[in-house]
């Protein structure tokens, strides 16, 4: 099969020009559109007029004009039919499964994922009557043997937040087509770098707020499946994106849409320079992950499943053992070397570094997390691209050595 270019299918789609002919689309703010004929709209209601069939817009809540350029160029660019745009990425999630599940379902899901979506799945969902089994990405084999009668959704990232084990996204797929299940991956850590729909993914959820948009800017998420199930979202009766009312900001829209032409350009920065990062602290005997070292163990998995042209993503952890130790690093590398920034999130410009055990993850009782291989000194870091490479390798090695890391 042809490799999938995520770049090219992009800029293959229709562009959208503005209303007057700008290059670039139009910002549509209204919050409600006029029906020139009211026969109209009981059909629009009806979904008698939809998207797809050249249709009217109604009301912003449903659909926008600037919403569904982007909702267009993200369903080309993850090689899916339809997609939906949200105002969150945990929004883009909840809304997913709840689509999928009905009180006393079942999920199965990856035990490596953002602290956040955890919650979800172990403390709310169960209030609903939705339980959820919780498995390590790297033992496919278990995904199998956790699966119940009751059982409709395989979940997980195609790279763990934060602990960087890798989802055999083939595997999973072969595994929910045999069991009639739905496959729903989170791509946020490797947009163009990985497409889990090409590997056999049903649904693709992103956090838009981190690599896609980029500037740290903006808070947006998107759910990439097909027609059918993105009408199923939006339908006006049970759509959980339409009744639960996650509505993208048309000027958010906006914004992403002017940064998707430079995505693939960032993306191969922050891949390359995240690989020099992880090779030296590797040559330096620290104790560092990243897919993108024949280390990895799971190396060969994530070499098979990226996009030709691409490395190996943006993360990587350096695991100081303690809390207090990563502190410390974390302070030499913003407040002396200003090699990047102690924040949460990931995408940006700048490298962006937290302790994973007492921020993104917290939400995760410390005794999984020690199970799950989050230690209280693990940092997990979003490399950014601006200074010179040179100048960010001499910042870490000095850093990593002041704190004792190296061996």
């Amino acid at each position: 099969m042809k490799p999938f270019n995520p770049e090219q299918a992009l800029w293959e789609t229709r562009r959208e020009f503005g209303e007057h002919g700008g290059v670039t689309p139009s910002i549509s703010r209204s919050s409600t559109f006029t029906v020139m004929d009211p026969a109209i709209m009981p059909e629009i209601f009806q979904g008698l007029r939809g998207l797809d069939k050249g249709g009217c817009f109604l009301y912003s809540r449903h659909f926008n004009p600037t919403v569904d350029v982007l909702a267009r160029y993200m369903s080309a660019m993850e090689g899916t039919e339809f997609a939906a745009c949200t105002a969150s990425g945990m929004s883009a999630i909840s809304c997913t499964l709840l689509q999928l599940c009905r009180s006393g379902d079942h999920i199965i899901s990856s035990d490596t994922i953002y602290g956040g979506t955890h919650a979800l799945l172990r403390e709310l969902f169960p209030e609903m009557g939705i339980t959820t089994t919780f498995i390590d990405p790297m033992d496919t084999a278990s995904f199998e043997q956790a699966i119940l009668p009751s059982t409709r959704v395989i979940y997980a990232e195609t790279i763990g937040n934060p602990t960087l084990k890798v989802a055999d996204i083939p595997a999973l797929s072969k595994l929910a087509r045999k069991r009639g299940l739905t496959l729903v991956i989170d791509n946020t850590f490797m947009p163009m770098v990985v497409t889990p729909a090409a590997l056999g993914a049903d649904i693709v959820i992103s956090s838009m707020t981190k690599f896609i948009n980029g500037a740290g800017d903006a808070i947006a998420g998107v759910i990439c499946a097909s027609r059918d199930f993105i009408f199923k979202l939006m339908d006006l009766h049970t759509g959980r994106v339409m009744l639960l009312g996650p509505t993208m900001d048309p000027r958010i829209a906006y914004d992403i849409i002017q940064r998707l032409p430079h995505l693939g350009i960032r993306m191969r920065e922050h891949c390359k320079r995240a690989t020099a990062i992880a090779e030296l602290l590797h040559n330096m005997g620290a104790p560092v992950a990243y897919p993108g070292l024949q280390s990895h163990p799971q190396h060969s998995l994530i070499k098979s499943m990226v996009n030709p042209g691409y490395c190996y993503g943006g993360m990587l952890t350096i695991d100081c053992g303690t809390k207090e130790k990563a502190e410390e690093l974390m302070s030499l590398l913003q407040n002396k070397e200003r090699f990047g920034l102690i924040a949460v999130s990931l995408g940006y410009y700048d490298t962006l570094m937290s302790c994973s055990g007492s921020s993104t993850s917290s939400e995760i009782p410390p005794e999984d997390q020690s199970k799950i291989g989050i230690s209280p000194g693990l940092i997990r870091m979003a490399i950014g691209y601006t200074g010179s490479l040179e100048a960010r390798l001499e910042q870490i090695e000095r850093a990593v050595r002041a704190v004792g890391l190296a061996s």
